[in-house]
This record gives C-alpha cells, sequence and structure tokens, in this order.
C-alpha cells in the first residue's frame, strides 16, 4: 500500500479498521496533514524561484524593458527581424548627398599672381588667362539689433497731432526678436538643453547673455500660441483610419505620472496625467471619442473603450516568444514568431502587388496553423490545478507566465491578427514607441519636471516639434512662425 497516495479520509477508515489506539491515529493524522501542507509550500517555493530565475533572465531582448536596463552584461544581440539580404550601407538607387557650390557666394576673395614661378618676372599688370574656384562655408552667428522708430507729425489744416503705430511685435522699448525667442525653445525643448547650458551656448554663439526668466518666458509664451496647432491635431487624429496609443512613466513633482502619447506617421499629440489608466486616457481626450484602428500594447484600459477596434502590438509578443522559447526551449513559441514573419512578408508582398487584401485561402491556412500552435502550447502548459490544500483565498488561481501568454494570444486573436486582414493597421506599435522615446531621453537629461504646469508646456511644445519633424519641415523655422503667431497647422 502506497500512503502517499492517500487520501485523509482513507487513512482515518484504515485507523478505524485497524482499531489502532487514539494517540497513535491523532498522530498519523497531524502528520498527514503536515505532509500535505509541506508538499503545498514545496511547490509554492518551485513556482517562486522559477519566476525569481525568469526575472533575473529578463533583457531587453526577451522582455519589454529598456536597453538601458541591460547593465554591463549586455544579451548577444540578436534581430527578431531576421536577416534581409541586403548588403550594409547605401542601396542602389538611394540619392547621395554632397556639399554643392553656390552660384552666388555671400563673399568672393580673388587670389592673385603677382610674379612668375619660373623666373621671377612681375606679372601685375598681365591680364588674367582662367580663374579656379573652392568655397568655403561657414557659420556665422551674431546678435541684430532692429530699431523701430515712429513718426509725429502735425495736421496743417486742423493742428492735430498724429503718431503713426508700433507693430504689434514691439509693445517694449526694448525686447527679443521671435528668431532668437525660437532659438531657445529649440535647445530646450528638441535637444533638451538644460538653461545654463543653453545660455551659455547663446553666450558663446551671440556674445549676448540672456536670463533664465527669458528662456522660460519664451515657453511660456509658444505654449500659448500653439492652442490652434493641439486642437488641429486631435481633430486629425480622430479621423484617422490608425492611431497608435502608448503611456509610459514621467516624473513630476518628485512624484511618478504617466505620460500619453497617440499619434499617427504625420501627427504627434502628448498629454500628461498622474494616472496611467482610463481618467488619464480620458482626460486626453482621443480614445473616449475614436472609432477607427486603435493600435496599442494591450494594457487592460485599453480594451474599456468599445467604440474603436484593437490591434495589438506583435513585436510585444515576439520579445516574450523569445523569453518563452529560452526558458523551456518548447517549440511552439518560436512557430508562433515564424508564423508573424511569414504572414507579415505575405501582407507585404499583396502591397507591393498593389492589393489591398489577403486571399481566403491564405486567410484561412494562416488562422488555423495559429489556432494549432496555441493549442500545441496549451497542451504543454496546462492550466495550474486547485490548491491541495482549501484557503479561502482571494480571486484565481495563479498561472504560469507560459499560460497566460498562451490564453491572451488565444483570447485576442482578432487584435493580434487584425494586420492580416487589415493592411492599413501595422504590426507593431513601434510609431507610439518611438514618439515617447524622445520624453524619455528629457526624463534621463532633467531628472524630473518641476511643477505639472511645465510638464504639460514641454509635452505640447514637444508635440508640435515632433509634428513639424514628420512633416519634412525646419523645426527651427516652424517655432518662429508659431512665435509670429502663424504655427504650422497639420
Amino acid at each position: 500500500m502506497d500512503i502517499q497516495k492517500l487520501t485523509r479520509e482513507q487513512l482515518e477508515q484504515i485507523i478505524e479498521i485497524e482499531r489502532l489506539p487514539d494517540y497513535v491515529g491523532a498522530i498519523l493524522l497531524y502528520l498527514w496533514d503536515e505532509n500535505l501542507k509541506l508538499k503545498q509550500e514545496v511547490t509554492e517555493l518551485r513556482q517562486e524561484v522559477k519566476e525569481l530565475k525568469d526575472r533575473l533572465n529578463q533583457n531587453s531582448r526577451n522582455s519589454s524593458k529598456p536597453p538601458s536596463s541591460d547593465g554591463y552584461k549586455k544579451p548577444n544581440p540578436q534581430s527578431l527581424r531576421g536577416k534581409s539580404g541586403k548588403q550594409s550601407g547605401g542601396q542602389p538607387g538611394h540619392p547621395g548627398y554632397r556639399l554643392e557650390m553656390k552660384n552666388t557666394p555671400d563673399h568672393t576673395l580673388t587670389h592673385s599672381v603677382c610674379s612668375c614661378k619660373a623666373c621671377g618676372h612681375l606679372l601685375t599688370d598681365v591680364p588674367v588667362q582662367t580663374t579656379r574656384r573652392r568655397q568655403m562655408f561657414e557659420i556665422v552667428a551674431r546678435m541684430e539689433v532692429t530699431e523701430h522708430r515712429t513718426e509725429t507729425k502735425i495736421c496743417p489744416s486742423c493742428h492735430g497731432v498724429t503718431e503713426a503705430a508700433f507693430p504689434a511685435e514691439v509693445p517694449y522699448s526694448v525686447q527679443y526678436g521671435s528668431s532668437l525667442k525660437a532659438f531657445a525653445s529649440y535647445g530646450s525643448v528638441f535637444h533638451f538643453l538644460p538653461s545654463d547650458r543653453l545660455r551659455e551656448l547663446l553666450f558663446d554663439l551671440t556674445g549676448h547673455n540672456l536670463s533664465e526668466a527669458t528662456l522660460y518666458h519664451a515657453n511660456d509664451t509658444l505654449f500659448e500660441r500653439l492652442l490652434p496647432f493641439e486642437e488641429a491635431v486631435k481633430e486629425r487624429l480622430l479621423a484617422a483610419p490608425v492611431v497608435h496609443f502608448d503611456e509610459s512613466g514621467l516624473r513630476v513633482e518628485g512624484k511618478n505620472h504617466w505620460l500619453h502619447v497617440a499619434c499617427t506617421g504625420s501627427d504627434t499629440y502628448y498629454t500628461v496625467h498622474k494616472n496611467r489608466g482610463q481618467i488619464g486616457m480620458n482626460a486626453a481626450g482621443i480614445l473616449s471619442e475614436y472609432n477607427g484602428n486603435s493600435i496599442h500594447d494591450g494594457l487592460p484600459a485599453y480594451w474599456k473603450y468599445n467604440k474603436c477596434k484593437h490591434g495589438l502590438c506583435n513585436v510585444h509578443h515576439e520579445r516574450e516568444l523569445v523569453a518563452v522559447t529560452e526558458r523551456t526551449g518548447q517549440p511552439w513559441a518560436k512557430s508562433i514568431i515564424d508564423l508573424f514573419h511569414e504572414v507579415k512578408k505575405s501582407v507585404e508582398d499583396q502591397q507591393r502587388n498593389g492589393h489591398s487584401f489577403l486571399g481566403l485561402e491564405a486567410i484561412h491556412d494562416f488562422s488555423s496553423r495559429y489556432d494549432a500552435l496555441i493549442q500545441q502550447g496549451l497542451a504543454l502548459n496546462p492550466p495550474a490545478p486547485k490548491p491541495l490544500v482549501e484557503e479561502k483565498k482571494r480571486g484565481r488561481v495563479k498561472q504560469s507566465t507560459e499560460w497566460n501568454l498562451l490564453n491572451r494570444l488565444d483570447r485576442d486573436r482578432g487584435a493580434v491578427l487584425l494586420f492580416m486582414h487589415d493592411f492599413r493597421v501595422p504590426y507593431t506599435n513601434n510609431q507610439a514607441e518611438q514618439d515617447v522615446r524622445m520624453i524619455k531621453v528629457q526624463q534621463k537629461v532633467s531628472g524630473s519636471f518641476r511643477t505639472l504646469e511645465g510638464a504639460k508646456k514641454f509635452c505640447r511644445i514637444r508635440g508640435y516639434i515632433s509634428t513639424l519633424r514628420k512633416k519634412g519641415h525646419s523645426v527651427l523655422e516652424g517655432l518662429r512662425l508659431a512665435f509670429d503667431g502663424n504655427p504650422v497647422l497639420p
């Protein structure tokens, strides 16, 4: 008889049948209960050790951790895209760029021949036969001052005194112009220069020492004049067929806040809020009204919006599947990655051939293979059983990382494979992650925004700069136009 397989009820029956003394039966039942508890503890500890090891093995290649968290021991670089077969460098047909001569240079210096280098004869009065040209490009920065003068005249008819009005952009006796203020915002918001370094740069270039308050006032003015731009971007995003969404932590006033981004390939809209979830998303004012295709990373708050379709970032799935392969070696994870790449290539081939959808046969084939791989993974990673010792614990039974991933891929298959059904939907959410990245760079430079109002100002100005760059506009010129009251509208 294998006592390890006995239930407590069976053990009680044996004690009664054998008529064992009460103290012996009590000891056996006590040991049985203790053994069961120890088994449960060992199972929980093994699971905890596994989770800790998995966490230690996480890096930027197999999880959503940023590369900066990898430390000095970097993981071996392995691209999830695979090899393209192309050589490094510019590809055939790629236009080259070089410094070209100007037909109308700003300055011309002529180097004359005074004497013959062979015999020393003077050549001052000898006609020039040919000339050769070489040009040098230099940057020249200096402070220019433009004085505005108004005339006052007396009417010979009524003897009334009339004075001309100063332009609206010259309200004071002395002030800085739009170009200088644009350069100040260009350095602080676009290139993340701290105020002291920006002031030093302007002094080195122009010999003029700007105050820190002047730099802050420039961004305050720009924030106010970009309100029409921000409203226009929101309208464009609400009308776009596909919009990318993402969120990331942001330190404001020494506390955790959240940056929210909604963007396309041509427009960027940033907001900052103390909440990451639905409250912060509603405050941004996009998702609550959007009815197109929203692309995101699967945060539960996104699924609460029912007006739009949902598409998930498959690069996130690839990283999780890579982690499963490294931890367990189970083949289904790598097979799903290969299937993703195959579907992606088929979509790209159809787009190059001028088609806007995959054939029904191809869709059925890919969907069937996807289902088979999910079932294969679930067979190797069944759901965790209920605890051996019944305890009053709230919530669901904790499942393995592999089962949770498979469950999400199965439950949200429509969002996972949306790019296969609608060619407008991208394979990844890289657009939003790229737009978030520069805000994170600013966070590394500054550490924290001093005020929530300052963070909001930075986000609006940075959204304008990001949109200018996407459209191929000059950032510095766009900022100057905004200071003049004519921001570049999307």
